[in-house]
C-alpha cells in the first residue's frame, strides 16, 4: 500500500507542477510534511539542501529521497516514476501541439498567462525556505531569529550579485561560515 501511496503522491507532484523543481516545492512540502508525515518541516529543509546538492530535477531528487526514506528502494523507484511519468506524457502532447499550433496567439496568451503563477509558486519556496532556515520556530519572531544564518545569507547574496563569485565556492564558503558559526555559539 505505501508504494501505491508514494506513486500516487509524485503522479499528484509531477502532473502539477508547473515551472520546475522549485515551483514544485509547496506542493512537495504539503504531501510529504503535511498529509503523509512522512518528513517533518526540519527534514523538508533537508530534503531541498540535498535535492540541491544532487545532480538532476529537483522534485525527482525529492521523490528518490523521500521514497527511500519511507519505504526502501523499491519506494524510491515507485515515487520517481510517478514523478516522471507525468511529464512523459505531457511534454509528447504539448510537444505535438506546440509544433502544430506555435503561432496561434491563443496558445501565447496561455503560456504568458502561466508565467506569473509559476512566479507566485517560485516566490512561495523561497520564503518557506528563508523561513525556515533563519527561525528556528514556526513562528516568525524576532527573539527566534538565526543570526548566524542571516549573515551567512548576507554575505552570500553579497558574494553572488555583487561580486559575481561561482555559486559552488560562495557554497564552500558559507558552509565554513556555518561551520565557524556553530563553533563559536557551542563555546
Amino acid at each position: 500500500m505505501i508504494y501505491l501511496q508514494l506513486f500516487l503522491s509524485f503522479l499528484k507532484i509531477g502532473a502539477f507542477s508547473f515551472g520546475g523543481g522549485y515551483a514544485a516545492m509547496p506542493m512537495i512540502q504539503q504531501q510529504v510534511v503535511d498529509a503523509y508525515h512522512w518528513l517533518s518541516v526540519s527534514e523538508f529543509g533537508d530534503l531541498v539542501t540535498i535535492s540541491q546538492m544532487t545532480p538532476g530535477p529537483i522534485a525527482i531528487n525529492a521523490a528518490t529521497f523521500v521514497g527511500i526514506r519511507v519505504a526502501g528502494w523499491q519506494g524510491a523507484l515507485c515515487a520517481t516514476m510517478g514523478c516522471v511519468f507525468p511529464a512523459c506524457v505531457i511534454v509528447t502532447a504539448i510537444a505535438y501541439f506546440y509544433v502544430k499550433y506555435r503561432h496561434m496567439e491563443g496558445l501565447q496568451m496561455v503560456l504568458n498567462t502561466l508565467r506569473p503563477a509559476v512566479i507566485a509558486l517560485i516566490l512561495t519556496s523561497g520564503i518557506t525556505i528563508l523561513t525556515q532556515a533563519f527561525f528556528q520556530g514556526s513562528h516568525i519572531e524576532l527573539q527566534q531569529i538565526n543570526w548566524i544564518q542571516g549573515g551567512i545569507f548576507i554575505i552570500c547574496m553579497y558574494l553572488l550579485l555583487r561580486k559575481k563569485k561561482d555559486p559552488i565556492i560562495v557554497m564552500l564558503f558559507a558552509g565554513v561560515l556555518n561551520v565557524i558559526g556553530s563553533f563559536l555559539m557551542g563555546i
